[in-house]
């Protein structure tokens, strides 16, 4: 059984939220046990909920708005293009990684992979 669109529509808008918005734990509320986070493609695998926990923890102090671009969605998996800024005192950057994920029968992230470089990062003020 896969999960229906509307469920994997709902937990992309849901992680877009979070990364911004949200807390560790909102965005870890997301991902199904034993998922894993490549993020981005190259790097190391992150496979355990303490190495993800990790990873997005640098996120929650940060100063962000996020807005999905485009979202396509087949079986259970889904890629998408989302738009994050980020304000550093005065700089603001922006990266619009996309991100191609795989999903349980709850809707639930099982995998996730995001495809983008430092290159990609761009000072907008």
């Amino acid at each position: 059984m896969t999960p229906t669109p509307e469920a994997i529509e709902k937990t992309v808008d849901a992680y877009v939220r979070s990364v911004a918005h949200g807390t560790v734990d909102d965005i870890l509320a997301l991902y199904a046990e034993g998922a894993t986070v490549e993020d981005p493609v190259g790097s190391e695998v992150r496979a355990t909920e303490a190495s993800i926990r990790e990873f997005y923890a640098v996120l929650e102090p940060l100063d962000q708005s996020a807005e999905l671009v485009t979202l396509r969605i087949a079986a259970n998996s889904a890629a998408f293009q989302f738009r994050l800024t980020t304000t550093f005192g005065e700089n603001t950057f922006e990266v619009s990684p996309i991100d191609v994920m795989e999903f349980d029968d709850e809707g639930r992230i099982t995998s996730m992979r995001a495809y983008w470089s430092p290159g990609d990062l761009r000072q907008v003020s």
